[in-house]
């Protein structure tokens, strides 16, 4: 499963900028005034609605395919990583601090290991992703 490329739709606002959304996160909305800015906002727009699902504790969903007239933005690897990690955890009921007691750390530690604002290494997240039977493979296209 690869979470990183999501479709988005650039709608013109009617001031001359667009308002971005994303069919497959419907909670990820922005506006941009020209497409300059589409990259860097969209991203954090949609790095934010993952927090959302995280405080939820509801599966980020998967991105659908591109359709015409969409775009794609793409969300940083680690920010993907900790989606997978995430609704691994949801999928199988695993709560933090299950996931800590198999770890051998603190449940504090595996809230900063899923938080998006926290720099994690990707070891880190691997080794969650282990404990829990699963495997992360990084491939390059």
């Amino acid at each position: 499963m690869f979470l990183r490329d999501y479709p988005a739709e650039l709608t013109p606002n009617g001031e001359g900028g667009f308002v971005v959304t994303f069919p497959d996160v419907p909670e990820a909305i922005t506006e941009i005034m020209d497409e300059s800015e589409l990259e860097e906002t969209a991203t954090d727009c949609l790095v934010t609605a993952v927090d959302f699902y995280i405080e939820d504790h509801r599966p980020f969903p998967s991105p659908s395919k591109k359709k015409k007239n969409q775009v794609i933005i793409q969300l940083p690897v680690s920010i993907s990583a900790k989606i997978l990690l995430l609704n691994t955890m949801i999928a199988n009921n695993i709560r933090p601090v299950d996931l800590a007691r198999r770890m051998g750390i603190n449940p504090q530690e595996v809230n900063r290991i899923i938080d998006t604002g926290h720099t994690t290494k990707i070891d880190t997240i691997a080794k969650a992703l282990s404990v829990l039977g699963k495997n992360l493979q990084l491939s390059i296209r």
